[in-house]
């Protein structure tokens, strides 16, 4: 029997796991899953949430001695004040440097199954050791975590207890920062209530813009299910980072990060913007392509998308409504793989502003907190002592 181009295709795909990658063709819209109320986060088997080790986590999280240099932690890039992000288009990074995109918040990370903006981390034990351990962000080494950590009796006790711990190990540390994370939820918005049956909860302005989001607008085709994300990845054109033509450390960076991820020499001396998803899979057809963005607690984490392009919903809607944008990543050489979803809308001034306000429903309390008391170091009879 002759095998279909598309099942050849498909079954190729699979066969290189291409598939788990999301680097397939768009689900079709009759497949997107329906938007709905957020229910409680999973939780993986090999890490039991309970209260001693969230609040580990927590203390751990806002710790800086996780850090290359005990200057920087979680919450310097992830800031509840700040949206639990950084409210620069680009992330600060590690004392020297610069990052080279924007940090995303932690708040519902926990539903997500591709973590970073191009899904290099599938859990966020997995996503927790690549921020703080990578050159451009924590900047910190395993051994150097270990040691700094056993020189404090609290955390030498509070390992124990929570698992089991001789001293604090490494990939125990993930795993706690990883059971505070999961703690970071925000499902009761006003969208949530009115998915749930309180049809009062949206005002008719933001029932209409919900009406424009699943019809008109288009939004769901990619911003659906729950979450509001489809965790798939796509090029929408977004204009380059103004970091990359004014600063210097910026540039530095985004030099270093092209070295670092192993890009031909070629492509090294001409490339002016973020190639996304190409870094990961050296395909072409990914050059600029970034993972669905979450739209639940937006209100809070402006500026918006991978470089902090947008800082607020009415630039977000007139972007879209324009079809996007067309971004350049090397000399003359526009990208050829921007997504065919996007499209002008002709959206009138008042559908515009009607989209805004169902976006503002998706975001309810502010979740804040205060730094905890971090505990202090002793000397290592003393913390050795503590078990």
């Amino acid at each position: 029997m002759k095998m279909s181009k598309a099942l050849s295709l498909a079954i190729i795909a699979a066969s290189f796991g291409l598939a788990a990658l999301g680097l397939g063709s768009p689900a079709s819209a009759d497949m997107n899953p329906p938007l709905a109320a957020l229910g409680p986060p999973p939780v993986p088997a090999d890490n039991a949430q309970t209260p001693e080790k969230v609040e580990l986590g927590k203390l751990l999280f806002f710790d800086t001695r996780i850090g290359g240099d005990a200057s920087v932690s979680c919450a310097d890039c992830h800031m509840p004040k700040q949206g639990w992000g950084f409210a620069d288009p680009i992330s600060r990074g590690y004392p020297g440097v610069i990052h080279w995109r924007n940090s995303e918040t932690v708040v519902n990370a926990a539903y997500l199954g591709k973590l970073f903006w191009t899904g290099s981390a599938k859990s966020l034990e997995n996503q927790a050791p690549g921020a703080a351990l990578g050159a451009v962000s924590g900047n910190g080494e395993r051994d150097m975590v270990e040691a700094r950590l056993a020189f404090i009796p609290e955390y030498v006790e509070r390992f124990g207890q929570v698992f089991g711990d001789d001293w604090p190990k490494v990939n125990n540390v993930w795993k706690a920062m990883a059971a505070f994370e999961r703690t970071l939820i925000h499902n009761d918005t006003p969208f949530d209530k009115y998915m749930r049956g309180e049809k009062a909860a949206l005002s008719e302005q933001q029932v209409r813009g919900l009406e424009l989001f699943q019809g008109k607008a288009n939004c769901t085709e990619c911003h659906n299910g729950p979450l509001l994300s489809d965790e798939r990845y796509y090029n929408l054109g977004i204009p380059r980072a103004e970091d990359w033509l004014e600063s210097g450390l910026a540039q530095i960076t985004f030099r270093y990060e092209q070295y670092a991820k192993g890009v031909t020499e070629e492509l090294y001396r001409k490339i002016k913007d973020d190639a996304g998803l190409y870094y990961r899979t050296k395909q072409k057809s990914d050059m600029g392509k970034f993972r669905t963005a979450p739209l639940r607690y937006t209100a809070y984490t402006a500026p918006y998308m991978h470089n902090g392009a947008f800082f607020d919903f009415e630039e977000i809607v007139d972007f879209y409504d324009e079809g996007g944008g067309s971004n350049e990543f090397t000399d003359g050489t526009l990208a050829e793989n921007k997504t065919m979803l996007l499209k002008p809308l002709g959206l009138s001034d008042e559908e515009k502003e009607d989209l805004v306000a169902f976006l503002e429903s998706l975001s309810g309390e502010e979740i804040k907190m205060t730094t905890p008391k971090l505990p202090p170091y002793a000397p290592l009879a003393a913390a050795a002592n503590a078990n």
